[in-house]
């Protein structure tokens, strides 16, 4: 599990809190955590190995040459991590930063958490705060509306105890294989409640789907025509996974191929 954000957001605190003990250093200095650091630990028989990583700064304000290799360090220790924790900042909401860590995370396949830090000192709270906080997560990060959110505090260990759980959930998710006649199934279903479109006469014909990765899930469709699948189509396929299946957490992976392209 890697712990990633902008700086001075609280990951190393974080850290520490999980820990139970002040495991790497703290300060209110933007930018003390300079290198990716391992720390090895076990909670209820599960092994964890999580990676604190330094606070990435916007390019323009990356100055050092030391900081240009802490924050590409952070980078590959995303790459080499299950789960991603983006920590976000409370007090400061969504910043055009936060949307770049949690894109690479994305793009890269990972698992993801959005954890919400500092909410111990978020201001005006409300019995709809935290509804109304990950409303603006949703449409700010609209890329990530599989991962789930936690609202913690470092400083209070409010709801640290649940990170755990958490990733070990998303990391199981992550790790789902579905059989492929489960799998048809539920094409045969989705395929009954809303056809394929068809272009010009021309009909598009879902003819099985098959799971072929994990981390992240990968599925590939096989169809007639793939000129002929939109884009919305795709996505209605994706949401009928996560719909039957779960998969929260993780980014799904859809391919379309055609008649004779299946030993690629």
């Amino acid at each position: 599990t890697v712990i990633v954000g902008r700086p001075n957001v609280g990951k190393s605190s974080l850290v520490n809190a999980l820990l139970g003990e002040e495991r790497v250093i703290v300060s209110d200095v933007a930018g003390t955590t300079r290198d990716a650091i391992d720390t090895h630990f076990t909670k209820d028989d599960i092994k964890f190995l999580l990676i604190d990583t330094a606070g990435m700064r916007r390019k323009g304000k990356i100055d050092e040459p030391i900081e240009r290799y802490s924050v590409m360090r952070a980078l590959r220790a995303v790459d080499r991590a299950d789960v991603v924790l983006v920590v976000l900042d409370a007090t400061a909401g969504v910043t055009e930063q936060d949307k770049k860590i949690a894109g690479y995370a994305h793009e890269s396949g990972k698992a993801v958490i959005l954890l919400v830090n500092k909410w111990d000192i978020y201001e005006n709270k409300d019995d709809k705060s935290t509804l109304r906080f990950t409303e603006e997560l949703r449409i700010e990060l609209g890329f990530l509306q599989y991962a789930p959110v936690l609202y913690a505090s470092a400083l209070t260990h409010q709801r640290v105890a649940r990170i755990t759980d958490l990733v070990k959930y998303v990391a199981d998710q992550a790790a789902m294989r579905v059989k492929t006649s489960i799998l048809n199934e539920l094409v045969r279903d989705m395929i009954a409640v809303n056809p394929p479109p068809s272009h010009k006469s021309r009909e598009l014909k879902v003819r099985y789907m098959t799971q072929a990765d994990i981390r992240p899930p990968k599925f590939i469709v096989f169809v007639n025509e793939p000129e002929l699948m939109h884009f919305s189509y795709l996505r209605y396929i994706e949401n009928k996974l996560r719909e039957s299946f779960g998969f929260e957490g993780t980014p799904l992976r859809l391919v379309v191929r055609g008649k004779g392209e299946e030993e690629l």
